[in-house]
């Protein structure tokens, strides 16, 4: 069954069927106000921290026919009373002729037909406000007048979240709204009694407002037993005009548009926000009370759009790759930059997760290319959160900057996750390669200790904090010479006793020491060159010693040293991760890669993707952790994790496997799975974490999309590796690892403020491998384009 399509011209996907298997989502706004709205016209809105600062109550375990945040009811008089539907479908589900949830880049638009009443509703937030902004347009398609009203209406949640949940009898007494009038015009506004900054929540609309409502057991009548499909107070002409002091708090609406002529529209917006004052809400109501003003608004983000997404355009004979590489790939990466895993429809942001030190250094990778100064502050406060030794607190805050080690802290096991700080120095050589800005690595940024006054310890340079990032894996290691695994790696799920190693680990260190040596002959520091060298050949030497287990790599050793990952266990004998990062780091030599990879495809491959190990643990055993918590095939226990998918895409292409490389891409790009909705479940326009594997019974279903690793990773194997136009210290590299049926593919890719207009031929259908190049119609002898400061240049690469 098909839920909906892509509208590649407007840049959307259009749901047609509002009965999608699961909720999907699109976002609006940024963490410093902004949130997700469903499909059905649900939102979760918070300004800031989502677990202090929320102000739509969302739920997303109740059934999928609730209210959930927002809603809008449409109201029709006739001679017999009232009928009620709501253009969103939910929560009053009546049968409709047209629906269209049509989601775009920082906006959705709503489009609905029922009983020959059309509905057209677009919800945003402007770039840099603090309000959402619902443009609304009714139309008569009938041939007879009809008299209609609208009710907008948003439930509110307490402002720290979680007390909405354990507190029933303190919460409900500091909820208050209020209603603040000036000569016809009103704005509901509603506050937490306990507010140390008088953030106060506002509700009202650009037209008048005949009524409103703010608790919610009035307003569904019986006393709260009624129901948000027909709340009974939309039986009566009025709503209450209650200024609710305690209790339930809502908001809702009543304007009423009178007669409706054939054919006429009634449009109008509404504005639900947060300031500190009463007399700013007003003045931002009166800012944007012309709906041409607002319009513009629109149209400016849908130009920011444009300009983002056209710093890499991609043609290439796949249609579903173009589809997701230049339009919904991007937009998924910028979002997850926005708001790492703060809140999502699966994690909501209401505990201390925040930023993940590890997910935001990897979200980077995606968008260095279209954002890297904004992407750039972010490195500034990872770095912030490194401590003196080297290693890095977990989670932070970006708000606060106030950070905590994790799960790590909460077991005497270990005290540090021993990847974190290695994946910033990835972030970072991204970052100079993409802008040249070799300065930043001076700049001074403190360490995470502070003293009694809450003043930093002490600062290092960027240069610094990498070093002692490479300094602090290299002293931490094992009894084979490998980095001690912590708390867990990059696998949070695989917790070992104290003594235990991790591969990946290793892996890692070596990317970090390769980066770090380009990075230093750079900066013309000779010794660092051969320190750096020396490390990465000593960890290249013990690496292979004492992991190889024969056909494939093994990923781990517990403090016994017994391997895990190996043909020795019982259950996980192959890791995914533990083939692709040798090949990633170059510590795979060319046949233990191919035999590894090889691996991969025989015990791990299914047609839904790449399972991250197998076979997978049956039952729970508190050696291993967290892996052994779920049931065969599921997230890490041998399901389709999907974050390291594309890195045995990587690593296919480092190895010039252009055939297997596009199989693995095609078999997990979401567009591909459009039309098996009822199998998959999630949205088709974005990249989810896990997908359920061959090991369990509901093979192919997919959850916890949007803020996802996989975004990054996904993009850069897309536009890195496969089509292998990358940045490099010297340059933009040439390097595609093709399918060999395609007969070539174009690329445009603005570098370092110049446009390179790349054609790729393959007339002797390759999977890899330059013939020549031509820069501006002179042949180069290199696949590394020269860097230009402006202009716009044409390049063509044959391939051979």
């Amino acid at each position: 069954m098909k839920y909906g399509y892509f509208d590649n011209q407007h840049k959307e996907y259009v749901i047609t069927n509002p009965k999608t298997p699961t909720k999907w989502i699109n976002y609006i706004g940024t963490l410093e106000f902004g949130g997700f709205i469903d499909h059905t016209g649900g939102s979760l809105l918070c300004k800031g921290d989502p677990a202090i600062n929320r102000i739509t109550k969302y739920i997303p375990q109740l059934p999928s026919s609730n209210f959930k945040g927002t809603s809008f009811y449409i109201r029709e008089k006739s001679k017999d009373g009232y009928s009620v539907f709501s253009p969103f479908y939910a929560p009053c589900c009546v049968p409709y002729d047209v629906y269209e949830c049509h989601v775009g880049l920082g906006y959705s638009t709503f489009i609905n037909e029922t009983n020959k009443i059309r509905s057209e509703i677009t919800v945003f937030v402007p770039k840099g406000k603090n309000v959402e902004i619902r443009i609304i347009k009714i139309t008569n398609l009938r041939d007879e007048a009809v008299e209609l009203d609208f009710i907008p209406v948003v439930e509110y949640t307490h402002f720290e979240a979680m007390k909405q949940f354990n507190n029933a009898d303190w919460v409900p007494q500091t909820m208050q709204s209020k209603v603040s009038k000036r000569d016809e015009d009103l704005l509901l506004t509603q506050y937490a009694f306990m507010r140390k900054d008088s953030a106060i929540n506002y509700f009202s609309a650009n037209v008048p407002i005949d009524s409103i409502e703010s608790d919610r057991q009035i307003f569904l009548g019986e006393n709260g037993y009624g129901d948000w499909s027909y709340p009974k107070k939309l039986n009566d002409e009025h709503l209450s005009n209650y200024e609710a002091l305690r209790g339930d708090n809502i908001g809702a609406l009543l304007i009423k548009a009178g007669s409706l002529k054939p054919k006429e529209t009634f449009s109008f917006m509404t504005f639900l926000g947060q300031t500190d004052s009463i007399e700013k809400a007003w003045h931002l109501k009166q800012t944007y009370k012309n709906i041409e003003i607002v319009e513009k608004l629109l149209e400016a983000q849908k130009l920011f759009w444009e300009d983002y997404l056209g710093k890499f355009i991609v043609e290439t004979p796949d249609q579903n790759m173009n589809t997701m590489l230049n339009i919904h790939n991007p937009y998924q990466c910028f979002i997850t930059k926005n708001w790492s895993r703060y809140l999502s429809l699966y994690q909501l942001g209401l505990g201390a997760r925040g930023m993940g030190y590890r997910d935001t250094s990897q979200d980077l990778l995606g968008v260095f290319h279209a954002d890297a100064e904004n992407a750039l502050n972010i490195c500034r406060k990872l770095l912030q959160v490194q401590k003196q030794d080297g290693s890095a607190m977990h989670q932070f805050n970006p708000l606060s900057m106030i950070a905590n080690i994790g799960e790590a802290g909460e077991d005497e096991r270990a005290d540090f996750y021993s990847d974190d700080h290695l994946w910033v120095i990835q972030a970072i050589a991204e970052y100079l390669k993409e802008t040249g800005n070799y300065e930043f690595l001076n700049e001074l940024i403190p360490y995470y200790e502070k003293d009694k006054n809450d003043q930093p310890l002490k600062y290092a340079s960027v240069y610094g904090h990498m070093k002692q990032g490479v300094f602090f894996t290299k002293h931490t290691i094992g009894k084979h010479g490998l980095p001690l695994l912590g708390w867990a790696d990059w696998n949070d799920t695989i917790n070992l006793p104290n003594g235990s190693e991790s591969m990946l680990t290793a892996c890692l260190y070596g990317i970090a020491l390769k980066e770090l040596i380009e990075i230093a002959k750079i900066l013309n520091e000779p010794d660092d060159v051969i320190n750096f060298s020396n490390d990465y050949q000593a960890i290249k030497k013990t690496f292979n010693e004492q992991g190889w287990d024969g056909d494939w790599y093994v990923s781990y050793f517990d403090e016994d040293g017994v391997p895990l990952g190996s043909k020795e266990n019982q259950y996980g004998q192959i890791y995914l991760y533990g083939q692709a990062f040798p090949v990633m780091a170059g510590f795979a030599f060319f046949e233990r890669g191919k035999s590894s990879m090889k691996s991969v495809k025989e015990k791990l491959h299914t047609k839904h993707g790449i399972k991250v190990s197998a076979p997978g643990y049956n039952g729970y055993n508190p050696k291993y952790g967290g892996i052994t918590t779920y049931p065969p095939g599921a997230k890490e226990n041998s399901g389709i994790f999907m974050h390291p998918n594309p890195w045995a895409m990587i690593a296919e292409c480092i190895l010039g496997n252009g055939d297997q490389a596009y199989q693995y891409y095609s078999e997990t790009n979401p567009v591909n799975k459009n039309d098996i909705i009822d199998i998959y479940e999630l949205e088709p326009y974005v990249y989810c974490q896990n997908v359920l594997s061959d090991e369990h019974p509901q093979f192919g279903l997919a959850r916890n999309s949007w803020l996802s690793g996989t975004a990054s990773w996904m993009y850069q194997a897309g536009t890195k590796w496969i089509l292998g136009v990358r940045p490099t210290y010297e340059g933009l590299m040439i390097d595609p690892c093709i399918p060999h049926i395609w007969d070539g593919f174009s690329i445009q890719r603005t570098f370092r403020n110049a446009i390179y207009s790349i054609q790729i031929k393959n007339p002797n259908h390759v999977n890899k491998g330059i013939k020549t190049i031509t820069v501006d119609g002179e042949k180069i002898s290199s696949n590394i384009l020269p860097i230009f400061k402006d202009g716009k240049h044409t390049v063509e690469v044959m391939m051979g």
